[in-house]
């Protein structure tokens, strides 16, 4: 038989042998670093035998799919721990995620922080015990007599819901079994790093009608060193939490009266606004127009985009005038009807419109978190009409506007080409030509992209970005989705030279993606200390004490007049404390003024980024920061 690696490279073998054995006989240090493998594409065990051609990648714990492995070996070996611990705990489920893993318990008492060590220091033991992992399968009806015969009911219900006749998967470590689809690691003995790192409560299959189970979560690497890394960016994320900078810098809150719905404050506003000024500055530097669409419309309109349909669960809803109405949770239906309120030629094509529409999509009360995952949020949405001949320099206009964005913020970014899902409108022909086009950019563009089969949006393919920050952590923020089925649905139509009448190709497009998630990652990515065009109080002015109160206002109106955001410290405070107030705030400049200064018209300045600057003419030091601000830097 032949096996085609994934170098391209062949290996000829003339009896079956198990993927363990291939990557052995590869290279021995391949063998002990392999986690799980690839045959034709599917995710498998190393135990695997093969018994014909076929192409296979042999996955470390350095690819995604071979942490996976690595990680869900993890989750079984903390559940050991704790049946071993708390016999009478009954197993939910236990999944790798990324950067980790969790497993959902029920226990009559739940676990405290304080049982974590505990059952850590049973996972060692586990470890060390070197258990070998196996898989075996059993008939539906086997199976389900098993799980109830180990009293694990969650898992019955699991294999209850499958189909009749399905052969059903355990893996079996010791004294050690659990329900489960794999792969997994050959042994427990490779988990050699681990923390377990927090508890949570989760609904029984994320349904709030169901019981309440703990929910461990943890994380684990092949080498001592590469968790203590995680764990220290773990520590320095917990002080960039934005929830806590938001509180401490005033930027924004979150109230019981309204959970999942932020508030700005002042500073907040500020920082908003300014964002929402340098979009609008891009954007018609794009050749883009905006509009703004109502927040409420009829069910008719979000039955004829196919919203009711597809995403009725996540909408809100009211009755007006014995009516069905719903809250947007997106921009475009109302984009929809501004493009058909008026006829089109094929000259006015490709017609850009931008929004900054605010939307409502409603999401479980557990799933909230800060400014990432809310009820109500500013989508920076645009919508592109054109033809099909320009869809490739349309969609490379809008990877070059995003990039410019994400590039002045200082993110590294990744990009994937998401497909079209199983539940999807359309025909084959319209996702073939809208896949093609999107591919054809990137392709043209020589970018670097990884396609994510399935994940497309049931109108359309689309591109996502991923953004990396100042942690190394990813966000998913822009997108760009083509779409051929809206228009149909909508009956949009423009004349052609022809002087027929055709149908438009859509664009379906986003920046910042959420402006209030996007201020949430600009706020641990820069630590709560933005550069100096986007901070909220961009200097501080801080008079020695109130004899010289009325030269700081003079310095203050001088800022303001220049459009340099300011700020004074009227307080009766030694300046030494005042110094220190206006750092703990992240104020990129302060301006220190005494007797000297007033007396030679200077400014003693101290930055943010280098210190004591020394003594300043107050219209240089104007002009210096005007500059920084104008072009943005980020120091």
């Amino acid at each position: 038989m032949k096996i085609k690696l994934k170098d391209g490279s062949v290996k000829e073998y003339s009896e079956a042998m198990s993927v363990f054995e291939i990557a052995k006989d590869i290279s021995e240090g391949l063998a002990r670093m392999a986690t799980s493998a690839k045959v034709d594409g599917e995710l498998v065990d190393l135990r695997m035998v093969i018994h014909q051609d076929v192409e296979l990648e042999i996955l470390t714990f350095d690819s995604k799919d071979g942490a996976h492995a690595f990680h869900h070996t993890s989750a079984h070996i903390m559940a050991q721990a704790v049946k071993r611990l708390f016999p009478e705990t009954k197993l939910a489920i236990g999944p790798a995620i990324e950067n980790g893993f969790y497993y959902d318990f029920d226990r009559e008492i739940p676990f405290v922080e304080e049982d974590l060590e505990k059952i850590e220091k049973e996972m060692k033991k586990i470890v060390k015990e070197n258990l070998a992992i196996e898989r075996f399968t059993k008939p539906r009806e086997e199976a389900i007599a098993l799980l109830r015969e180990m009293d694990e009911p969650y898992k019955v219900e699991l294999v209850e819901d499958l189909p009749e006749g399905e052969e059903i998967s355990f893996y079996q470590q010791g004294d050690f079994t659990d329900l489960c689809a794999g792969p997994h690691l050959m042994s427990t003995k490779a988990v050699k790093a681990f923390k377990l790192t927090s508890l949570a409560g989760a609904y029984w299959r994320g349904n709030e009608k169901n019981k309440m189970l703990t929910r461990i979560y943890g994380t684990s690497f092949p080498k001592k060193a590469d968790l203590e890394a995680y764990l220290e960016r773990l520590e320095e994320a917990k002080k960039r939490d934005h929830r806590k900078l938001g509180k401490e810098l005033d930027l924004f809150m979150m109230t019981d009266e309204g959970p999942g719905f932020p508030f700005f404050l002042p500073n907040g506003m500020v920082l908003k606004n300014t964002l929402i000024d340098y979009w609008r500055e891009l954007h018609r530097e794009n050749g883009y127009v905006e509009i703004s669409t109502p927040i409420i419309l009829n069910k008719e309109l979000w039955l004829t985009s196919g919203h009711w349909d597809h995403y009725k669960d996540n909408m809100y809803t009211t009755v007006i005038d014995e009516e069905d109405y719903a809250v947007k949770p997106m921009n475009c239906p109302g984009a929809m009807l501004v493009y058909k309120h008026e006829p089109h030629s094929y000259r006015d094509l490709p017609l850009r419109a931008g929004e900054l529409g605010l939307v409502h999509r409603h999401e479980k009360s557990g799933a909230l978190h800060g400014l990432f995952r809310v009820r109500c949020f500013t989508q920076d949405d645009a919508h592109i009409y054109m033809t099909k001949e320009q869809i490739k320099d349309e969609i490379k206009g809008v990877t070059r506007l995003i990039d410019e964005v994400y590039s002045l913020f200082g993110f590294k970014y990744h990009v994937e080409l998401s497909t079209r899902p199983e539940d999807s409108m359309g025909s084959d022909e319209d996702w073939a030509i809208a896949t093609n086009g999107l591919q054809g950019a990137l392709d043209e563009m020589e970018m670097d992209y990884v396609i994510n089969e399935g994940d497309g949006a049931f109108y359309g393919p689309k591109i996502d970005f991923h953004l990396e920050d100042s942690l190394g952590r990813t966000w998913q923020c822009g997108t760009i989705q083509l779409d051929m089925q809206m228009p149909q649905r909508f009956d949009l139509e423009y004349t052609g030279a022809d002087g027929e009448k055709h149908r438009p190709i859509m664009i379906h497009r986003v920046a910042f993606g959420s402006i209030e998630r996007f201020i949430g990652i600009l706020i641990e990515h820069f630590a709560g200390a933005f550069p100096t065009w986007l901070a909220p109080v961009q200097v501080k002015v801080l008079p020695i004490s109130d004899k010289h109160m009325e030269y700081g206002n003079k310095v203050l109106e001088a800022l303001r007049k220049a459009g340099i955001r300011g700020e004074i410290d009227v307080r009766a405070e030694k300046i030494g404390y005042k110094i220190r107030e206006a750092q703990m705030k992240k104020v990129p400049y302060m301006l220190v003024v005494g007797a000297k200064e007033e007396e030679e018209e200077l400014v003693a300045v101290r930055s943010r980024f280098g210190g004591d600057l020394g003594q300043k003419k107050l219209d240089e030091f104007i002009k210096e920061v005007k500059d920084e601000i104008d072009s943005k830097e980020i120091k």
